[in-house]
C-alpha cells in the first residue's frame, strides 16, 4: 500500500468523481482509476461501486476512508518534522542521457525544496557511487541485484523510432516493428547500455528478423545526424525525444503494445537519503500527463 494510491482513494472519496479527482491531482484519470483498482486488488474489497452515472463509496469504503485520511496526515506530519533538516540538505543526484523532459520536471519540484548536486555517468560509475556514498541516488535503467542497494520504480520509458524525415516510413502515424526489418538499425552498443540493447534485438526476434547492423556511434546527436542522410532508424526515449528538434529526423510511435524501458530510483538499502520521500514525490506522474 501506497501513499500515493491512499491520496488518490481519499480524493475521489472527496469528489465522488474520478474525472474532478485527477483534475485535482493534476494527472490523468487513468492513472487514478488504475492506482484505486490496485489498492482494492491489495485490499480484497471493492472501495467505490461504479456505475456510468455515478461513482459512491461501498460501505467497505466508508469504513477505510478515516484511517485512510489518518495515514496521510501522520506523513504530512513526519514530513513536516524534518523539512528543516532537509531543506538544509544536498541530494546529489546521479543521471543519464534520455531522461529527457522527465528531469526537467523533477528539477522543478526538487529546488524549492532541497539543494540538488546532478551528476552525469554510466550506470557502472552511477551504482559504484550510490553504494559508497558519493551519491545518494541515481536514476537507472535495467536490473540492479546487490544487497546493498534498494531499487525503487518511478516510472515507464516508452521507446519512439526515430527516421529520417525523407524515410519511405516516415509518415506513418505509427510503426510495426516488422516494417523496420529491411532498414539498418543503428544502436549503441551493448556496453553502453544493455537494458536498451537487449529489449531492442530481442523484440525484433520475436517479430520475425534479424536486424540489419547499421554503424555504431558513441553519442545520440551523431547518430540522429546520419539517420537525417539514410534510411536506417534507430530508438529513442520518448522523453528524450521531446526535447530534441530537427527539421531532417522524425519520431514514430510503434504499435501496441510498443517498446518500452523501466527506470528506477538507486538508494542505499540501509542509508537512504533525507530528502528521499521528497524525490519520490517529484517523479511522481503520468507519462501521458502533458
Amino acid at each position: 500500500m501506497e501513499l500515493r494510491q491512499l491520496r488518490y482513494f481519499v480524493t475521489v472519496a472527496e469528489e465522488l468523481h474520478f474525472g474532478r479527482a485527477a483534475e485535482r491531482l493534476h494527472i490523468v484519470q487513468s492513472a487514478v482509476s488504475q492506482q484505486v483498482r490496485q489498492l482494492e486488488r491489495e485490499l480484497g474489497v471493492e472501495l467505490f461501486d461504479r456505475s456510468p452515472r455515478r461513482v459512491v463509496l461501498t460501505e467497505a469504503g466508508a469504513q477505510f476512508l478515516p484511517g485512510a485520511r489518518d495515514a496521510l496526515a501522520a506523513a504530512a506530519r513526519a514530513k513536516a518534522s524534518i523539512t528543516g533538516f532537509v531543506a538544509g540538505t544536498t541530494l546529489r543526484l546521479g543521471t543519464s542521457t534520455g531522461l529527457g523532459d522527465h528531469l526537467d520536471r523533477i528539477m522543478e519540484r526538487l529546488v524549492p525544496q532541497v539543494r540538488v548536486e546532478t551528476v552525469s555517468a554510466s550506470t557502472r560509475v552511477r551504482v559504484e557511487q550510490v553504494l559508497d556514498g558519493r551519491l545518494d541516488a541515481a536514476f537507472v535503467r535495467g536490473p540492479i541485484d546487490h544487497a546493498g542497494l534498494r531499487r525503487i520504480p518511478v516510472w515507464d520509458d516508452p521507446l519512439l523510432v526515430a527516421l529520417s524525415a525523407r524515410h519511405p516510413l516516415a509518415g506513418a502515424p505509427e510503426l510495426a516493428l516488422a516494417d523496420l526489418a529491411p532498414y539498418p538499425l543503428r544502436l549503441t552498443e551493448r556496453r553502453a547500455n544493455a537494458p536498451l540493447v537487449d529489449l531492442v534485438i530481442d523484440a525484433c526476434h520475436e517479430a520475425g528478423f534479424e536486424p540489419v547492423p547499421g554503424p555504431v556511434s558513441s553519442a545520440l546527436s551523431d547518430t540522429l545526424a546520419m539517420i537525417g542522410s539514410d534510411t536506417s532508424w534507430t530508438v529513442v526515449y520518448a522523453a528524450h525525444a521531446r526535447q530534441l528538434r530537427s527539421t531532417r529526423v522524425v519520431f514514430s510511435s510503434l504499435a501496441a503494445p510498443g517498446l518500452s524501458l523501466d527506470t528506477a530510483l538507486l538508494v542505499r538499502s540501509e542509508a537512504p537519503p533525507p530528502a528521499l520521500e521528497i524525490l519520490l514525490a517529484a517523479c511522481e506522474f503520468d507519462d501521458h500527463d502533458r
